[in-house]
């Protein structure tokens, strides 16, 4: 078994409240959330302008699962409304 983690630290240039912050990450959630992984906030829940994303997924191949955290890495890049600060990828083998 093969389980990928994704950690993406987000700055969220124009949330002036945890409203529009939601506003902005909840679209980004659903759409990756369609790409067969586990997405959740998982630091900085109380912060306007920031957000920590943990991403995770399993399967019986590391080369595509390190793919597909790419692709998610990627699509991110695109098409959030929010710089990404920081990533890690890290590939576990039980």
């Amino acid at each position: 078994m093969v389980i990928g983690a994704l950690k993406v630290r987000l700055k969220i240039n124009g949330a002036r409240s945890l409203k529009a912050k939601r506003k902005i990450l909840k679209p980004l959630k659903d759409r990756l959330g369609h790409m067969n992984i586990s997405i959740a906030e998982v630091e900085d829940q109380d912060i306007w302008q920031a957000s920590t994303l943990g991403i995770a997924m399993v399967s019986n191949d590391s080369k595509y699962v390190n793919s597909r955290l790419d692709k998610v890495m990627e699509y991110i890049y695109q098409n959030a409304d929010a710089e990404v600060i920081e990533s890690c990828i890290e590939i576990v083998h039980i």
